[in-house]
């Protein structure tokens, strides 16, 4: 992985104007689909952004990995909620991908009450030709018919048309943190902070609530669901994380009501680390199975962490994402950063872990070579094909010529969400309304 990741290339990177960045320009979700031929971005104005990885041609191998805007749609609109006098912000939370059934593909997107299924189409034939309406689409006077014409398919510009399907509503009364696709394809799963919801992708006007935490008294209440996800191939498994640090496992064989898990991976507390900020650092912000379903991943602040699904006392591998931020606490407490929720992602071997910082920062860690690299992801340093180079940040003491101090971070920059492709060494990378796609060096 040294090779691989120290010499990464910048392939392409879809940068908005930053004179015209708008808060509504920050991209709030990046997702690729199961092949990695397209790869979807939401941001907090609530559109979704689509992109499609060019073919390959033989003319310009070098073009393969570039991914082109295919399909951008408004998703959702602020709303207001009359009863509770509440503004409904239009941000996507999250996006995931249908497996592809036919020539159309599906996605769900959601904000934070309302989750909705897109179709994205391809259209390049036109019907024309009709007998009741001209070419311009007018109603003709039926007294000037006076012969039948066959309407005729003729080929078009191709136009990519983003339809809603299908709207899944009013059934949280929470923000909604997560969606996950279970593997049976019929069913999806909604979290929001106290409740889990079951769907099915062809209903809309119930769900069965599978998971509730929600205590009688309010006042009583210790702990809310951070992140759930299916088990990527038992259809009645899935996970879901705590601002407590924990994870549980459920089956939903055992009971309609998974508030009894089947297993409860906690790691207890170092009491020479205990502190202050110790409960907010230890909650849990994003939890991914691997693709072989036999590990689990979580994020906190400081760790990113791999489970062992048959080893529930304590995580198989911790990385440290920035320990260097262990004293800065205090100051990322007053400015809100240490209740940022970064995002993490397994490569598609599940032998390459990803996870973002701040400064623009990024981080790998290989579970094979227990080798890891610190990238940075900034328009200074990303001109097409460039080569990136690890970063290092010093704590006290000497500072080296290429490394950074800990005091000179810009905690504005921020990268919480990524993505990597399903089986190639590309990966997509958010950093604040900047999107990045870099793929391994190409010879």
């Amino acid at each position: 992985m040294e090779e691989e990741s120290d010499s990464r290339k910048i392939n392409n990177s879809f940068l908005r104007d930053h004179n015209y960045a708008t808060e509504a320009d920050i991209i709030s979700t990046v997702e690729f689909n199961s092949t990695g031929e397209l790869l979807a971005t939401g941001d907090k104005g609530g559109r979704v952004v689509v992109f499609q990885r060019e073919q390959e041609s033989k003319n310009q191998p070098h073009r393969r990995g570039e991914y082109n805007v295919y399909s951008t749609f408004q998703s959702h609109e602020p709303e207001f909620d009359y009863l509770k006098s509440l503004e409904i912000e239009e941000k996507i939370n999250k996006i995931r991908w249908l497996p592809q059934q036919n020539a159309a593909y599906f996605l769900l997107s959601t904000n934070d009450k309302t989750v909705k299924l897109w179709k994205i189409s391809e259209r390049d034939k036109r019907p024309e030709g009709y007998n009741l309406k001209d070419e311009d689409g007018r109603i003709r006077d039926p007294a000037t018919i006076t012969s039948l014409r066959v309407p005729v398919l003729r080929p078009m510009d191709l136009m990519v048309d983003a339809t809603p399907r299908r709207v899944f509503s009013n059934a949280h009364t929470y923000h909604i943190n997560s969606i996950s696709v279970n593997s049976d394809y019929e069913t999806f799963m909604s979290t929001d902070d106290l409740r889990i919801n079951l769907w099915n992708l062809e209903i809309t006007n119930r769900s069965f609530n599978i998971v509730d935490i929600k205590p009688a008294n309010m006042e009583e209440l210790t702990e809310v669901i951070t992140a759930a996800e299916f088990h990527p191939h038992q259809c009645n498994t899935f996970v879901y994380s705590s601002s407590k640090g924990s994870i549980r496992l459920c089956d939903m064989r055992a009971s309609a009501l998974c508030d009894n898990h089947s297993k409860f991976f906690e790691e207890p507390e170092d009491p020479s680390n205990r502190s202050f900020f110790s409960e907010i650092i230890s909650s849990i912000s994003d939890v991914k199975f691997s693709h072989s379903g036999r590990y689990l991943m979580t994020r906190d602040y400081l760790t990113v962490k791999v489970w062992d699904l048959n080893m529930e006392s304590k995580p198989l591998e911790t990385y440290q994402v920035h320990d260097y931020l262990r004293s800065k606490l205090c100051s990322l407490y007053e400015n809100d950063c240490i209740f940022d929720k970064f995002e993490c992602v397994w490569n598609g071997s599940d032998s390459v872990i990803m996870t973002g910082s701040y400064n623009n920062f990024f981080r790998m860690f290989d579970r094979n070579t227990k080798r890891d690299v610190t990238l940075e992801a900034s328009r200074e340093n990303s001109k097409p094909r460039a080569i990136l180079k690890p970063r290092k940040v010093c704590v006290g003491g000497k500072r080296r010529k290429d490394e950074i101090s800990v005091d000179s971070l810009d905690f504005s920059k921020k990268i919480l969400h990524t993505a990597w492709h399903p089986s190639e060494n590309i990966i997509a990378v958010a950093a604040t309304n900047n999107l990045y796609i870099f793929q391994d060096k190409v010879n």
